[in-house]
């Protein structure tokens, strides 16, 4: 199972985030998340949460926060309902100017569910207009800057990205 190898992944990149680790699946048709505080291995330490992590694609996130509160509702990836379509996110780096990213979406009336700039991503892709989460992403991250690298799951694709200078590292498997 896909799971079963972002677990693996995870565990290696254990030194990247000690907070917690979480995996979000993908079936097909819909997502599948688990998370929690602290190792990737006391996360996981019961194989049974893998029978729910279903598909053949999954994410997953350890977390060391640099933008945030150390809070297990930090833990990555982050989930959300995007209109009708499941969409989850992890996110390495930094957004510059997040205050006035973050005032920007207050004003436009923004109801924050964490206090990462994960979901600041999200809250711009919400706003922006195009055929497809693909088309919506392009035209956000042309309009945000930082050192940043991130991958997005819905129950039927998969994006990465980076920042424009490759600051942050990005691994594919």
């Amino acid at each position: 199972e896909s799971s079963t190898l972002a677990y693996m992944g995870l565990y290696a990149q254990q030194h990247r985030g000690q907070e917690g680790a979480g995996i979000v699946s993908s079936d097909g048709k819909k997502l599948h998340r688990f998370m929690g505080p602290g190792l990737v291995s006391d996360v996981f330490s019961d194989s049974k949460v893998f029978d729910n992590l279903l598909g053949d694609n999954a994410i997953g996130h350890v977390r060391y926060s640099t933008t945030g509160e150390s809070d297990p509702k930090n833990v990555g990836p982050l989930m959300f309902n995007l209109g009708e379509i499941q969409i989850s996110i992890a996110h390495n780096g930094n957004l510059v100017k997040q205050d006035v990213i973050k005032e920007s979406l207050k004003e436009s009336g923004a109801i924050f569910q964490t206090t990462t700039d994960t979901e600041y991503i999200i809250h711009l892709l919400a706003r922006e207009k195009g055929k497809s989460i693909k088309d919506r992403l392009r035209k956000v991250l042309k309009n945000i800057d930082g050192a940043f690298s991130l991958i997005i799951i819905t129950p039927d694709s998969m994006i990465v990205a980076r920042d424009k200078f490759g600051i942050r590292p990005l691994c594919i498997g």
